[in-house]
């Protein structure tokens, strides 16, 4: 009760008109949590399923459009192969799972990342999600799989030069914006807001391109404990900033 108490002042808090568009997470600490209680990992990644939904619900519940979950990227591949091969598994029955959930708080499902590289049941079970949700409205929830940026930059620089190369492109269209085009990204806005959660202040090539004007909050929070009390207390700290695009203060106060 006490914690629902909480959820209440705080959601209380948040300013529905100044609400961050896109929020992007980097879910961290189901290791760690996992072994202050004596068990496997992998204990630790189910139990984060929860901390998923509660937050994809609670950001749909308040009217943010996107989220982001930075859920396995490139270098976790290089993790023992009994860990990655439970996350494939756990990543493909959770998915079909929550069909439900998405489609009740009426959420859509969206992949970023090397796709191609998951296993075919993790793949397919994403594709069929993906599929089923496309026509819900009412937020996009991202998962950033087998994701790097750099991965995805280098991409990017990639297809320009062959662009350039077969007269689609000339080196003087190259700007900002044009590369954002060639970017996983390319159909969402930049994140307003990225989380961090279990204490670590680094963004493990993570979204460096789009990052490059969001607002960071660090938590100490390991992600199976993090819950909508908690996601509420950050939009209210983010609410509380001031966002000046390489602006003064007077400036965007004019």
């Amino acid at each position: 009760m006490k914690a629902e108490a909480k959820n209440i002042i705080y959601k209380e808090l948040v300013d529905k008109d100044r609400l961050p568009e896109h929020i992007a997470i980097i879910m961290d600490g189901n290791g760690r949590w996992a072994k202050q209680k004596g068990k496997l990992r992998v204990f630790g990644h189910k139990n984060g399923v929860q901390a998923v939904r509660e937050v994809s619900e609670a950001c749909a519940e308040i009217g943010v459009k996107y989220l982001t979950l930075y859920a396995f990227s490139t270098e976790n591949w290089n993790r023992p192969q009994l860990e990655v091969s439970a996350l494939m598994e756990l990543l493909a029955l959770t998915i079909k799972r929550e069909i439900k959930t998405l489609q009740k708080n009426n959420i859509r499902l969206n992949a970023i990342g090397n796709i191609d590289s998951l296993p075919e049941k993790s793949r397919e079970a994403l594709k069929e999600t993906i599929e089923a949700t496309k026509q819900n409205t009412r937020m996009t929830l991202t998962l950033a799989l087998s994701y790097g940026s750099q991965e995805e930059i280098t991409n990017a620089v990639k297809n320009i030069a062959l662009d350039c190369l077969a007269d689609k492109l000339k080196p003087n269209d190259i700007n900002p914006e044009l590369i954002g085009q060639y970017l996983y990204t390319k159909n969402m806005p930049n994140p307003d807001l990225m989380i961090r959660t279990s204490g670590e202040h680094r963004v493990s090539n993570f979204l460096l391109w789009q990052l490059a004007y969001a607002e960071f909050y660090f938590t100490p929070v390991l992600w199976p404990d993090y819950n909508k009390e908690c996601i509420f207390q950050a939009i209210v700290e983010y609410q509380q900033r001031e966002r000046r695009f390489g602006k003064t203060t007077e400036q965007i106060h004019q």
